[in-house]
């Protein structure tokens, strides 16, 4: 008779690659159903979540956006990754290491909590998939990427340009691309943003597709636009659910009509495979304001294909 675990891979895992068989929808609830570890030792990728939305600007809700996230990611732990065709955990290690722990009470401790917390696996050669939480942190998230890297080139898909004016000791989920421009630890120049669809004066150096650009012009000269932007430089990933239009997202914070559909998202995300990938973050879901939780589904579905785009990439070397 077999010993080998079933059920329960979150606390079961022997080891970080491969599934073990699961009721899709029972057990314990980690991301894509990885092992729960603080250990990271030979993960290529760590997951975690950062449960943080004192920045928000309209309605709140999305510090319990990792919780859903995770929930809705069980199905995409079932079956060989679609449209690749191949299982992302044959080779690739992931851990899901749970959330960041911050004193919410005590707003001028966070960023540097959310800093030391990605800093911390950072140093030990994994790459970051973080889920939100609101938009501001990526704001330590990045800073924390640009130690290792240099200033990263911002791939950015969003309703918001979240460039607008920053006042110094400000924590908000609009302003802090601007701080990270004005830091130097975004490359403005490589970086763009794309399903924008809200008005702001200074871009601040970054390229903008809005979303009506993408609806005019396609999936592939989206995707073209981007690599020519980007480049060879490192590459970070920051995805707010509210790039999506309300209909296929309304799980968020400050959603805006027009924004692109699903499918349209998961095909520029999965062109972006052969840029020097180097983190993640998927925000601003809010899942008091979801349905069906097809908000939640949308963002683990987004966080599972850049895994996918990692697994291909590790499959090559």
């Amino acid at each position: 008779m077999s010993t080998a675990p079933k059920g329960d891979q979150a606390i079961q895992a022997t080891q970080l690659t491969g599934r073990v068989p699961e009721m899709t929808y029972a057990g314990v609830l980690s991301f894509l159903r990885r092992k729960y570890s603080k250990d990271i030792a030979g993960a290529d990728v760590v997951v975690s979540g950062v449960p943080y939305d004192g920045s928000v600007s309209h309605r709140s809700g999305c510090r319990l956006g990792p919780q859903a996230i995770r929930a809705a990611s069980v199905q995409l732990a079932e079956l060989k990754a679609f449209p690749f065709g191949t299982d992302p955990f044959e080779q690739l290690g992931v851990v899901d290491f749970g959330d960041c722990y911050l004193t919410p009470q005590q707003q001028s401790s966070i960023p540097a909590a959310i800093e030391e917390h990605a800093r911390n696996i950072i140093a030990q050669n994994a790459k970051m998939l973080t889920l939100g939480g609101d938009h501001f942190i990526s704001y330590p998230l990045i800073k924390a990427h640009a130690e290792k890297y240099g200033p990263v080139a911002l791939i950015q898909f969003d309703a918001h340009s979240d460039t607008w004016d920053v006042t110094p000791d400000h924590l908000d989920h609009g302003t802090m691309f601007t701080r990270g421009v004005d830091d130097g630890v975004i490359d403005a120049k490589h970086s763009i943003q794309i399903g924008i669809r809200t008005h702001n004066d200074d871009p601040h150096g970054i390229e903008i597709l809005t979303a009506p650009w993408v609806h005019r012009n396609g999936v592939d000269d989206a995707i073209t636009s981007i690599l020519q932007r980007v480049g060879d430089r490192p590459a970070y990933i920051s995805f707010d659910i509210d790039c999506l239009d309300p209909a296929f997202a309304p799980g968020t914070g400050t959603p805006v009509v027009g924004g692109l559909a699903t499918w349209q998202a998961l095909e520029i995300l999965r062109g972006l495979g052969s840029l020097n990938l180097i983190g993640m973050d998927v925000v601003e879901v809010s899942p008091a304001y979801d349905h069906s939780e097809i908000t939640a589904i949308a963002a683990a579905t987004v966080a599972h294909d850049w895994l996918c785009l990692m697994a291909h990439k590790k499959a090559l070397e």
